[in-house]
């Protein structure tokens, strides 16, 4: 841990779970998943989430999640409104460096004569999400993340919220240097494996993909196959989410 971060420690700004970790060790995102949920437990949350920021439409919200306990329901229900892009909680944190806190309307649309804006709150309540601190974060390359904590607790307190942005920022350190990791670990992908990658990412489907790439859709299809082995995906959404956390499109 750095000078720094010990001075921290001492005034007591660092909770005491991750005092007790040895962070500097983390190299999985099955134990930044642990972290966090620690860190959800220690200030009284239920959900948690890291996702990559929205900036525009085209990449779904189950696409951009990189770490998160929500329920797949929460999520399926969520990513099908395709509402995050324009979410108080994207436009809020987008608009400040300081913590954000908030209730369940964060989900919904800033504008609230969207016809989905009642949805997205009852959807939110109807899971727990009451009260929400979410926070913009910087990778070390200068991509945009967001990291929030949710539940039914009350607003957090001012030293709370301090102690709980510090542990964020500790946290995400310690997610992106899973990246690094992973990275290293996984198979070089091919050119056309990129470009299909690059469009499916786009909203193109395998034979919209074929017609661009002018190559069968059998083709097409053993490219996807070989991209979700090297980057050890379960499936082409998983694949593309994978390839975004590692630049690699």
């Amino acid at each position: 841990m750095k000078d720094q971060d010990n001075m921290l420690v001492r005034q007591g700004w660092l909770p005491e779970f991750l005092v007790a970790a040895n962070i500097e060790t983390v190299q999985t995102e099955y134990e930044v998943l642990h972290l966090m949920r620690q860190c959800a437990n220690h200030f009284s949350f239920t959900h948690f989430l890291v996702t990559r920021f929205p900036a525009n439409a085209q990449q779904r919200f189950a696409e951009r999640l990189m770490v998160s306990n929500w329920p797949a329901d929460l999520v399926r229900k969520y990513d099908a409104m395709n509402l995050f892009h324009i979410s108080r909680l994207a436009l809020d944190t987008g608009a400040t460096k300081l913590p954000v806190q908030g209730d369940s309307s964060l989900l919904a649309p800033a504008d609230w004569e969207n016809t989905q804006a009642g949805e997205a709150v009852a959807l939110a309540e109807s899971h727990g999400l009451s009260t929400s601190t979410a926070f913009l974060l910087h990778s070390t390359t200068s991509d945009p993340y967001l990291m929030m904590f949710s539940g039914i607790r009350k607003p957090l307190s001012r030293p709370e919220l301090a102690e709980l942005h510090f542990a964020a920022l500790q946290l995400f350190e310690c997610l992106e240097k899973t990246f690094t990791a992973a990275t290293a670990g996984r198979e070089k992908l091919s050119s056309r494996e990129v470009e299909c990658l690059r469009w499916a990412a786009a909203g193109k489907s395998s034979d919209e993909i074929a017609v661009i790439l002018g190559i069968s859709v059998y083709t097409v299809s053993s490219y996807f196959k070989s991209v979700t082995r090297k980057l050890k995906a379960v499936n082409r959404m998983q694949a593309i989410a994978i390839a975004m956390r590692l630049r690699l499109i």
